[in-house]
Formats: C-alpha cells, structure tokens, sequence
C-alpha cells in the first residue's frame, strides 16, 4: 500500500497489485483478493492469464460462479495451455501452511471450470 502512495503514477503499479491479489488468495480473503485481481486487470487490461485464472478462485469461493467460470475463460484465452496440473506444478514451496492454501485456491480454480490436464 505505502509502494501505491509513493509512486502513485508507476506504470508498473498493476504488479504490486497482483502481488497483494496474490497475498490475499493466500489469506483466504477472497473479497480482497478480487478487489487487487480486478483492480490489477482495470489498470492494465494486457495482464498476464494467470491474474484471471488466481481471479476464479477468489468469486468462486465467494459463490459468484458465473464470474468465476467467466474469468477461467479469459484466462484461457491467453493462455490455452493453463491447466491444474499446470499450477500445481508450479508450487515454489513443500511448506504445510502454503500447500493447504494452495489446495484451497486450486479447488476454487476447479470449481470455476479450470482443466485438470
């Protein structure tokens, strides 16, 4: 938040937003997570596909599951190849507390329509 008060005309600003998106998912706090995921994708529309797939999750835990499924799709057309395997595959750690968030953002991707292969 202090890095948006500092440099609030960074052309780079949707990074840290995703980074505090990302955090969030971490956190279980999907309201947040979807507010820096969507603010993220408002500030720079040519985002990455994975913003909107780490997207899903959050409005799919949030009940919202016709966003959700909506977002996988953007994701996918980005990134056509994006799947579970995919995101499981790219963990960066074997912590305990990690793992268990990431199986609770994986199963949000699930139930937002995300292919497992």
């Amino acid at each position: 938040m202090q890095a948006f008060r500092l440099s609030p005309r960074d052309n780079r600003a949707f990074t840290w937003m995703i980074n505090v998106g990302v955090e969030q998912s971490y956190l279980a706090a999907d309201e947040a997570a979807v507010f820096w995921f969507k603010r993220a994708i408002e500030t720079n529309r040519n985002v990455a596909a994975f913003v909107h797939i780490y997207l899903a999750p959050a409005l799919a835990h949030l009940g919202r599951i016709e966003e959700a499924r909506a977002s996988i799709q953007t994701g996918l057309a980005i990134d056509p190849n994006f799947t579970l395997a995919h995101f499981h595959a790219s963990s960066p750690t074997d912590n305990p507390t990690c793992l268990a968030q990431r199986a609770r953002i994986a199963e949000g991707m699930r139930k937002a329509g995300l292919p497992e292969t």
